[in-house]
C-alpha cells in the first residue's frame, strides 16, 4: 500500500515536471491570435517566444498589428507535415495566384536565424525562409506532426496553444506541387496580438 502511494505521487510529480506550461500564466502580449476561414474555420492561439526568437517574434508582432496578415492565404499545406502562410506580397486571397504565393515576404528587412534546440513537433511555429539561414522575412508555417529534420535549421517562435483542431482541418495542397494550393486556398482572415484585443 505505502509502496503503491509513493509511486503514484511520483508518477504524478513527473506529469507536473514534465508539463511546467500547464501552471504557468500566459502572458496575452505574447499571445499571436489567428482567426482562419476557409474549409477550415475558428480561431489558433499561438504563445509567442521571445526568449527563443526576439527578432522574429517582434517581426511577427509588428507585422500582424499593422493587419499585413489580414487575408493572406494558407498557400503551402502538406499533410503530416505543415501548412505555410505569411507571403503578404503575393498571398493575398483577394487576388491569389499559386504561381506566386510563397516567393514574397514584407516591406521589412529579413531576420537574421534565432536558431534554437527546441524540436519541431506538431503545434511548434517556425519561420519559412530560403536556403539563407538569415532570410526569414514575414512567411512561417506550423507543424501538423514531428519533423525532425528541421531542427535546429529553422527558427522556432511560438507553438499553437489553442485551435489546433483547426489547424489539422486546413485545405491540404497537391502533393505532386509539393503542398502548392492552386486555388481557393484557407486563409488568416485576420491576426492580431491578444493583449491588444481583436481589430475593429
Amino acid at each position: 500500500m505505502i509502496r503503491r502511494g509513493f509511486l503514484q505521487a511520483l508518477m504524478l510529480a513527473g506529469i507536473a515536471l514534465a508539463s511546467p506550461t500547464i501552471a504557468q500564466e500566459v502572458d496575452d502580449n505574447n499571445v499571436l491570435v489567428l482567426e482562419i476561414s476557409g474549409e477550415a474555420n475558428g480561431i489558433v492561439e499561438i504563445l509567442l517566444r521571445p526568449d527563443l526568437a526576439p527578432l522574429h517574434v517582434a517581426q511577427i508582432t509588428s507585422l500582424a498589428r499593422a493587419g499585413a496578415y489580414n487575408g493572406v492565404a494558407f498557400h503551402r499545406v502538406i499533410d503530416g507535415f505543415m501548412a505555410q502562410t505569411g507571403d503578404v506580397q503575393f498571398g493575398s486571397v483577394a487576388n491569389y495566384d499559386g504561381r506566386m504565393a510563397g516567393r514574397g515576404g514584407s516591406a521589412l528587412p529579413d531576420i537574421p536565424a534565432e536558431f534554437s534546440d527546441l524540436a519541431f513537433e506538431t503545434g511548434v511555429v517556425g519561420m519559412a525562409r530560403s536556403n539563407n539561414p538569415d532570410s526569414a522575412n514575414s512567411q512561417f508555417f506550423i507543424m501538423f506532426d514531428r519533423a525532425a529534420s528541421l531542427d535546429g535549421s529553422y527558427t522556432v517562435f511560438g507553438r499553437v496553444i489553442e485551435g489546433m483542431d483547426v489547424i489539422n482541418a486546413i485545405k491540404r495542397g497537391s502533393a505532386r506541387a509539393n503542398g502548392a494550393v492552386a486555388e481557393n486556398p484557407d486563409f488568416i482572415n485576420r491576426a492580431w496580438i491578444k493583449g491588444d484585443g481583436p481589430p475593429e
